[in-house]
């Protein structure tokens, strides 16, 4: 009798240490799959960063795309150094838009974004943007005068002015001819090199190029030759440019015209 119990006894003992191993078990498998289920938020596509690089100008941000259906966001803007690297967030700048300003200037930034849901947060961040150069400089007042260097295209020079004395010429006497020059935006331009030329050729000696004053006129005195008729009613006709020094003839913010003055004797 003894023996049949101790026997039953051995055979409970292994069934119970069977289930127990086997709740375990379940209970592990139970365990993962309840942690299987839950995710954090993870970007799909990263937040992207719109507008012009330069200081004065303003920066938006896109958050991009992300999984796990994100219940919030927070917004960061971090500046880095110029190839993207060494960033730090910047103090305050928390929403879609940021204004660059002095400080921002020689650097990147990026956008980063946090997304957050019942799971946790994840961060993700845009590309650097382009290195930040100092804002444009305020155009000149109208009416002042800037010099000749500081023209660039689109804008031009343009002889918008010009006086001879004597008007008109009645002897082969000098010729006093003055043209002023300014830019496309009417501005006086000072130093630009003006250039005049008789025609037709041979009818004036060459006069060598003059750079304009402080007011935008250069004055230059033109020499007519014996080949130049006199007779009421005639015209000289006088090719003028002007040029910014280092400029091809040609091209750059250079101008052409042609101008006349009267012969009259």
């Amino acid at each position: 009798m003894s023996g049949s119990v101790k026997r039953h006894g051995r055979l409970f003992g292994a069934l119970f240490a069977i289930g127990a191993s086997l709740a375990l078990v379940i209970g592990v498998f139970a365990g993962a799959g309840t942690a299987a289920g839950k995710a954090a938020p993870q970007g799909t596509s990263p937040p992207t960063v719109s507008g012009t690089a330069q200081e004065g100008q303003t920066l938006t941000g896109d958050k991009g795309t992300w999984t796990g259906t994100p219940t919030a966001y927070k917004y960061f803007w971090v500046r880095c150094d110029k190839t993207g690297g060494s960033c730090a967030n910047i103090s305050g700048a928390t929403a879609l838009t940021y204004t660059l300003g002095s400080a921002d200037v020689g650097n990147t930034l990026r956008f980063k974004v946090e997304a957050t849901n019942a799971d946790g947060n994840s961060f993700a961040s845009s590309a650097p943007t382009a290195v930040v150069t100092a804002a444009a400089p305020p155009p000149p007042p109208a009416g002042s005068v800037i010099p000749v260097d500081k023209v660039s295209l689109p804008d031009r020079l343009v002889v918008d002015r010009l006086s001879f004395s004597p008007n008109p010429t009645r002897s082969r006497g000098p010729i006093v001819a003055r043209f002023h020059v300014s830019d496309t935006a009417g501005h006086p331009i000072q130093g630009a090199l003006v250039y005049a030329l008789g025609l037709p050729y041979g009818w004036l000696r060459n006069a060598a190029e003059t750079p304009t004053d402080s007011s935008g006129w250069a004055t230059i005195t033109l020499q007519p030759t014996a080949a130049m008729p006199l007779r009421r009613g005639g015209e000289l006709v006088i090719f003028v440019r002007a040029r910014k020094p280092g400029d091809n003839l040609l091209a750059g913010v250079s101008t052409r015209r042609l101008v006349q003055e009267g012969i009259s004797h």
